[in-house]
């Protein structure tokens, strides 16, 4: 009898336990009972919030369904096309929670991944749309919030069918395929190469007319100062043919004595020059005479 009475006991302490289930925070439970959710009497599914709960032992299963926010976020890119027919890999995250859990339950059976993978078609079909409706530069312009907006619109009308509010979707960055990237850089370098090489020859053209105008100003200056300098010959020789002239029309014969010297002088500047004239060359007139009048 004490043996039947302890089994009982034990009985009933396994189902008060079993009959037990706690939700965390954060989390919600539905009760499942023979492969059936459990429904209030409106015919709503019942939703456990956080803290200690009962159910039937053995014949309703406990499932919980993470409440919180999530964050759907694919590490490789995503492939669209433009309006003009441009291929852009897109980074993008999406944020969501559970909105029915009945629903999400039916349609995702409580798998995250499922319902992401689902989740997932929804975004790509928005984004896909709206990428496909416009063009790389009204993408990178200044339509990227409002591109969001729609996409982000387009997809809630399918995720209600999952029971999940899309709570906000972000392009994080738009690159182009490396093919395409390598073909605009070079593109581009030829540009620059190109805009490089007008404006060298543009300077190299403002060089020469520099260069020219300042020749040509050198080329006045010098003959300026040529003209100059025979001008002030000129001047130079005629007073020097001045003074001669007054010189020899006080005393000509002195002056034709002092040309001799200076002739004499020229003649013989080394101790090993030489002359050789006839003795009664007119060379020596001065030097044959006894004496020069004044």
């Amino acid at each position: 009898m004490k043996n039947l009475v302890l089994a009982l006991i034990a009985i009933l302490g396994i189902g008060v336990v079993s009959s037990v289930f706690v939700v965390p925070e954060g989390e919600r439970g539905i009760v499942i009972r023979f492969g059936k959710i459990q429904r209030d009497d409106a015919e709503q599914v019942r939703v456990f919030e956080p803290g200690l709960h009962f159910k039937v032992p053995l014949i309703e299963n406990v499932r919980k369904l993470d409440a919180r926010i999530q964050t759907l976020a694919d590490p490789s890119s995503d492939r669209f096309v433009t309006a003009e027919k441009k291929d852009l890999l897109v980074d993008s995250y999406v944020k969501w929670r559970i909105a029915d859990f009945g629903k999400y339950f039916l349609s995702t059976g409580g798998n995250l991944s499922q319902a992401e993978v689902l989740l997932k078609q929804y975004i790509n079909n928005g984004l896909r749309t709206e990428f496909g409706s416009r063009t790389i530069q009204e993408i990178v312009s200044g339509e990227r919030t409002q591109l969001m907006q729609r996409a982000m619109e387009q997809a809630a009308a399918g995720s209600k069918e999952l029971g999940i509010d899309i709570l906000d979707v972000r392009v994080k960055k738009i690159n182009l395929p490396d093919e395409i990237s390598n073909s605009i850089f070079q593109r581009m370098r030829a540009e620059r190469t190109a805009v490089a090489k007008e404006h060298r020859s543009r300077g190299m053209e403002q060089a020469e007319i520099i260069k020219a105008d300042v020749d040509a100003r050198v080329t006045i200056m010098v003959a300026d100062a040529e003209r100059n300098s025979r001008t002030v010959r000129g001047e130079g020789d005629a007073a020097a043919a001045k003074v001669y002239a007054d010189v020899y029309s006080r005393n000509g014969e002195f002056y034709s004595f002092v040309r001799s010297l200076e002739a004499y002088k020229n003649s013989f500047q080394n101790k090993n020059d030489v002359l050789v004239v006839q003795p009664d060359n007119d060379f020596f007139r001065y030097m044959k005479s006894d004496k020069v009048q004044n």
